[in-house]
């Protein structure tokens, strides 16, 4: 069969090495990362309707926080908007709210006037709650394809990218990219300090 005529050369992925000592705990992590919680506010509730229009034209029946969480859903979820406003009304059921449901063609129409609040900069001087992550990024060159075909295996490069975002405005303070020779660890080699230093050098 084709598939298996450079079987000898295919990349197979290795067994894991590292084993896992707490398993319930880790079980019960994957199984949090599915878990779902939705529920409205009072003030989100008072909220949804529009307020009565003062200027002449048509009365909108629906306010912007209603508009905006539908839209948050219709990007969190990818779905169409047929799609999240039958998932708008769902959770409307299940949390028992009688609140009307805006339809995809509400959505799309205010979706192009809706304007989305954003986080106001952080001010110089002030205390920063910063969240540091890092992860993996692999440098490909030609296509796996070929490197099979022709039966050479070219040394894949990886490098690492260490990110800071600031937890109360949502915006990214630091990046660095840093080879694979380096620590992944933020708080091994001084990478911690190094990454303070660079937003210390913004602010």
């Amino acid at each position: 069969m084709p598939f298996k005529l450079n079987q000898d050369r295919r990349h197979h992925i290795p067994r894991q090495k590292h084993r896992v000592a707490n398993a319930a705990a880790y079980d019960a992590a994957l199984r949090q990362r599915g878990s779902l919680t939705v529920w409205f506010t009072d003030e989100a509730v008072e909220g949804w309707r529009a307020a009565p229009r003062t200027t002449p034209g048509g009365q909108p029946c629906y306010s912007p926080l209603a508009i905006l969480t539908a839209l948050t859903l219709h990007a969190v979820f990818r779905l169409a908007l047929r799609q999240t406003e039958g998932l708008i009304g769902s959770i409307i059921g299940l949390l028992g709210l009688a609140l009307a449901v805006p339809d995809h063609s509400t959505l799309s129409r205010r979706a192009k006037t809706l304007e989305v609040p954003r986080p106001q900069p952080r001010r110089d001087g002030g205390a920063m709650h910063l969240l540091v992550d890092s992860t993996g990024l692999r440098l490909c060159g030609a296509g796996e394809w070929l490197t099979e075909k022709h039966g050479t295996r070219t040394r894949r490069s990886w490098r690492k990218l260490h990110l800071g975002m600031d937890a109360d405005t949502g915006q990214h303070a630091a990046a660095s990219c840093q080879s694979r020779e380096g620590t992944g660890h933020c708080g091994a080699n001084g990478m911690l300090p190094s990454r303070l230093t660079v937003v210390l050098d913004k602010i």
